[in-house]
């Protein structure tokens, strides 16, 4: 399984970005799903998650400013970024989650090469 997220780019403090990430059927319809981030010089971190139910969880920092959905007709997991802040510049990635703790990255597969969210000051 490799997933392969999309839709970053430079955005000015405050604005908006929605990311994508499409997945296989099989894989999409069976896996909760989730959404890292890593900073320069820093470790990936949790962002949120998904489940196959609809449930959500985020991150503290990212309450209130970010929502994870996913379309099942499409096989596609979004994360819809608003009030974006400096802070959170860092190359995001999507992956799939089997089984453990959401916050922990072991308990993800499908990496792929994430894409780079830039929030200017």
């Amino acid at each position: 399984v490799q997933l392969q997220a999309s839709g970053g780019g430079l955005v000015q403090a405050g604005g908006s970005l929605r990311l994508s990430c499409a997945a296989s059927r099989r894989t999409f319809s069976n896996y909760d799903m989730g959404w890292f981030r890593q900073a320069p010089e820093k470790e990936r971190e949790f962002v949120a998650v998904v489940t196959l139910n609809g449930i959500r969880y985020y991150t503290d920092s990212v309450k209130g400013r970010f929502t994870i959905s996913r379309d099942n007709a499409k096989n596609t997991v979004y994360l819809q970024m608003n009030s974006l802040k400096p802070e959170d510049t860092a190359v995001y990635y999507c992956a799939v989650f089997m089984g453990g703790r959401y916050f922990d990255t072991a308990n993800y597969v499908g990496w792929g090469q994430g894409t780079l969210v830039t929030v200017s000051s």
